[in-house]
């Protein structure tokens, strides 16, 4: 073909390694008209639009604030990155609070008799009261509040105590101040960022402005000092802790009770790890005088009977608790509840039902003193290898010093070099950096596998 014929050539601006970078797209072509051996015409066609659509819709700028992912998923994340680096690696997770041990017959066994019976006409039923079915909250009442006071109608059935927690925000609404212990479950603090309570996160301190970081280490017992905290609204508390596995003491309680009084705060006592207690340590705020007047207790059955994949749990919301305008909380939040949910589902409240019988009760004691014994196996090995270790005795989590490393090393060189997932301290808060929570919750052999691999690692 001779040069001096019109030559049209269609060259893709993807197809060649040579062609520099260019605003051309994979469906942008040049025509190349060669009337000279020396006159070369380019004419590039219009660019085709490739924005996606987008919508006029503000994002909600609170959820902005919210640093990377929520904790348990970037553990899986990196969980599943190290599975596919050494796809043969036998990983254990000692990680994730995620109960690992079979529902006991006696209570699985209400929950398939619940699920049949759905299946008649006499057992069918659909929506329930959105507070819970009521002989659920009275056996709740006289399990776990006996002579406190506590009645039928200030126990609210919920699908767990997480959940629960964000609907309580809701109540609370923007324009309130929290403080929360630090560290502590990353629930309390994402949901008050998610509600527009703080300002934004602060990285040199790494902590959101607006809330009071109570600060809870070795050396003040893993009890804050109350009196070095500015006025908060809403004080999150949890006894038994997580992720120290600290036990708040009676005399610490009262302390708690008595500041929230002279402050005019309100309590939010996260107990969902009560029956873990092995001590004389209240197992609810509501042994303490006066607390109906300004606590909320929020409990879960998740890990005391394997529920955390059937979902059911529990707030108290006393009536004596007021507003400053005398306006009861309780009525508040059971507006929340029957506009936000419309109830446990029937047959997890048929299981929780079961777990409140003496054979129910009884099993779930044994289920417990199995994850306990997985605690004492974790903590003996620490201890033995020179590790200054905390907590165990009254909850389900070992609490680890790493002084001077970063917390999100330790878990990296852990998994790296053992394949156990543990739980970095500084996602539970800034006070949490230079600790490693590893949970009692895994199969025997599973514990006992890891505990010979940190015996290994660390010898």
């Amino acid at each position: 073909m001779s040069i001096t014929q019109n030559l049209t050539l269609s060259i893709s601006s993807a197809s060649s390694p040579f062609l520099a970078p260019s605003n051309f797209n994979s469906r942008s072509q040049v025509s190349l008209h060669s009337k000279s051996p020396f006159i070369c015409k380019c004419v590039a066609t219009p660019q085709e639009a490739e924005t996606a659509y987008k919508t006029r819709v503000s994002r909600n700028e609170n959820l902005g604030k919210l640093q990377a992912g929520y904790l348990f998923p970037e553990i899986g994340r990196r969980k599943s990155a190290h599975l596919l680096k050494y796809p043969d690696a036998k990983i254990i997770s000692l990680g994730i609070g995620d109960t690992t041990e079979p529902i006991p017959e006696v209570i699985s066994s209400a929950l398939a008799k619940k699920s049949l019976a759905l299946s008649t006409l006499e057992g069918y039923s659909g929506y329930g009261a959105e507070q819970g079915e009521k002989p659920l909250r009275s056996a709740i009442a006289s399990t776990f509040y006996p002579d406190l006071g506590i009645e039928d109608d200030d126990i609210f059935v919920s699908d767990g105590a997480k959940c629960d927690i964000s609907r309580l925000q809701i109540v609370f609404g923007s324009n309130v101040k929290m403080a929360v212990q630090d560290p502590s479950y990353p629930a309390y603090v994402d949901s008050s960022v998610i509600m527009g309570q703080t300002g934004l996160y602060q990285k040199d301190v790494q902590k959101f402005a607006n809330i009071e970081y109570m600060r809870c280490n070795p050396e003040n017992g893993f009890f804050p000092d109350l009196s070095s905290i500015s006025r908060p609204d809403i004080i999150f508390f949890c006894s038994p802790n997580n992720p120290t596995g600290a036990a708040a003491t009676r005399e610490q309680l009262v302390q708690l009770v008595r500041y929230a009084k002279d402050n005019g705060s309100i309590i939010i006592h996260d107990s969902a790890y009560a029956m873990y207690m092995s001590g004389d340590n209240p197992r609810s705020i509501f042994e303490i005088p006066g607390a109906k007047e300004v606590a909320i207790e929020t409990s879960s059955f998740s890990k005391y009977a394997g529920f955390t994949g059937v979902r059911l749990g529990w707030s108290v919301v006393p009536k004596e608790l007021l507003f400053s305008d005398g306006f009861p909380v309780a009525k508040d939040f059971s507006r929340i509840v029957s506009t936000c949910f419309n109830g446990a589902s029937n047959i997890s409240q048929a299981g929780g039902l079961a777990c409140l019988s003496p054979d129910g009760l009884k099993a779930m004691r044994g289920v417990i003193g199995y994850y306990k014994e997985n605690t004492n196996i974790i903590m003996e090995t620490f201890d033995s290898l020179g590790f200054k270790v905390y907590g165990g005795k009254n909850a389900p989590y070992v609490w680890v010093h790493f002084p001077g490393q970063s917390s999100w090393d330790v878990f990296s060189e852990i998994l790296e070099k053992t394949h156990v997932v543990t739980t970095p301290g500084s996602g539970f808060g800034p006070g949490g950096e230079g600790f490693v929570r590893v949970s009692a919750f895994g199969h025997r052999e599973n514990v006992l596998e890891a505990c010979r691999r940190f015996k290994q690692l660390y010898k």
